[in-house]
């Protein structure tokens, strides 16, 4: 779990483009929520390693998966929102995203 969190927070900074797209226009700064939620993956997924700070690192992912479903609820809302991620794939996602956070929740 480690691994996917700090590989995911990292491509926040290598591909930023990609990850402020999907973010709802109606939230403010885009570009520092996307660097700020990169930053608090790494960090989480660090956290995972260590013994002191393994269950407040899982509550960080499950509060920021628990966000990050309004991406994937904003993207179910249209071709406009989707970015052409075919509806089904961004439907599967909700199941996937409930399970990250079951996982998670196994940590603590």
């Amino acid at each position: 779990m480690s691994v996917i969190y700090v590989f995911a927070g990292a491509m926040h900074f290598i591909k930023p483009k990609v990850y402020v797209k999907i973010i709802p226009k109606f939230l403010p700064k885009r570009r520092t929520l996307n660097l700020i939620a990169g930053t608090f993956e790494i960090i989480a997924g660090i956290g995972l390693l260590i013994g002191e700070t393994r269950s407040y690192s899982a509550i960080l992912i499950i509060l920021m998966l628990i966000v990050f479903l309004l991406v994937h609820f904003n993207m179910l809302r249209g071709k406009n929102y989707s970015l052409g991620v075919p509806r089904w794939i961004l439907i599967l996602r909700i199941p996937l995203q409930l399970a990250l956070i079951w996982w998670a929740y196994l940590y603590i």
